[in-house]
């Protein structure tokens, strides 16, 4: 007799269950990162937000205190949207072919996969949260990456302090090896949470990220105050969508992705979806710190040694119209060797061969550059 319709099969539950770990692993992560970020909760927007990032600016710097007696006059100030960005719903899918679960086994196929699809679907936000604070305008430059980590902060501090607001933490994005290069053989203690390398309490920065490039080039670093971050996202879940036909398992909490598992009987693939709204966002452009600095010097080259000359003999008998070879050894290895006779009479020299001229004594002398050196020849008839 066959089962019954509507019956929950292995298959449904394996389907449910992998949704589940899912969207709870991602949740999972997002909540680390915005343990680190100090993110108080994410705000959940509805479809078609567009974000908006501000500048503000004092328009005439701030009015003076007035007389006694005299009405006192507003400073004025102005807040100017410098980016706008629509928040969307952004669309992706996998799929796993039967033949691959049949050479691999599911654990490798469907969960390795799986494991993959989720990273780069949070590293995707993370990338377009690194572009995004790379466009902070409040920006400066310094000599050293010291200066850089303390001036980037101190302009956020300061930004803050116009605003008339506290800054309760401050976050730093370096190059991990400008870092690195920095600290030499010092040791630090690293984390690592949501694929991110990050330092606790680091040179004043409650948290300083350890990235590599192009999220952060060598020379620059970027800090902000966690005041400034916020995370905005569309919840997956919208009754909208449903009208759609389109359901999506969620963690049932922040819902900050829908994820979706079935299989296509007409290609034998098992397919998957996810459906995110999510963006990384600070409210002030100008409370962004870009701090360059300038790149480390290259090492110093190796001093060019002296010039010297050294030769195989110090002294040498020759007899009248015979030659002896007295060889010279440089540095630099390529220079150039002068030779020349104290007495040209007695004994002759050229490129270090000496001849015989007539009875008597004469200095040998082979010049490098500043350097030389000398050998004393003796020419007889029979010496």
């Amino acid at each position: 007799m066959p089962a019954k319709e509507g019956l929950t099969k292995v298959a449904d539950l394996d389907v449910t269950a992998r949704e589940i770990d899912f969207v709870e692993r991602f949740a999972k992560n997002w909540d680390a990162l915005k343990n680190i970020l100090s993110i108080m909760r994410p705000i959940e927007k509805e479809p078609g937000t567009i974000l908006r990032a501000y500048t503000t600016q004092s328009k005439s710097g701030l009015a003076e205190s007035p007389g006694e007696g005299e009405e006192i006059p507003y400073t004025e100030f102005e807040v100017v949207e410098a980016l706008k960005e629509d928040l969307t719903i952004e669309k992706y899918s996998k799929a796993t072919s039967i033949e691959a679960v049949n050479k691999y086994g599911a654990a490798v196929a469907i969960q390795k996969t799986d494991d993959q699809f989720l990273i780069d679907l949070q590293n995707k936000v993370l990338k377009e949260f690194y572009d995004f604070i790379k466009t902070g305008t409040l920006t400066g430059a310094e000599a050293t990456f010291q200066m850089a980590l303390a001036m980037a902060r101190g302009k956020v501090i300061d930004k803050f302090n116009t605003l008339s607001r506290n800054v309760s933490e401050i976050v730093g994005f370096v190059n991990v090896l400008d870092v690195f290069q920095y600290l030499g053989a010092a040791n630090i203690t690293i984390q690592t949470q949501f694929g991110l390398q990050y330092v606790k309490d680091f040179m004043g920065y409650n948290t300083l990220f350890l990235l590599s490039e192009p999220n952060i080039p060598r020379g620059k670093v970027i800090a902000t105050a966690v005041e400034n971050i916020d995370l905005y996202y569309v919840n997956p879940a919208n009754s909208d969508f449903a009208k759609l036909g389109l359901t999506y398992r969620t963690d049932g909490e922040t819902n900050l992705i829908g994820f979706h598992a079935n299989g296509n009987y007409s290609t034998a693939v098992g397919e998957v979806f996810a459906l995110m709204g999510m963006k990384l966002w600070a409210e002030y452009l100008d409370a962004i710190a870009v701090i360059t600095f300038g790149s480390s010097p290259e090492p110093s080259p190796e001093p060019e040694p002296e010039p010297s000359i050294t030769l195989d003999k110090s002294t040498a008998v020759v007899d009248v119209g015979s030659t002896v070879t007295i060889t010279a050894t440089t540095v630099p290895a390529d220079a150039t060797v002068t030779w020349t006779s104290s007495d040209t009479t007695v004994a002759t020299v050229s490129d270090g061969v000496v001849t015989g001229v007539a009875n008597g004594e004469a200095t040998i002398t082979a010049t490098n550059s500043t350097a030389s050196a000398t050998c004393a020849v003796v020419v007889g008839t029979g010496a």
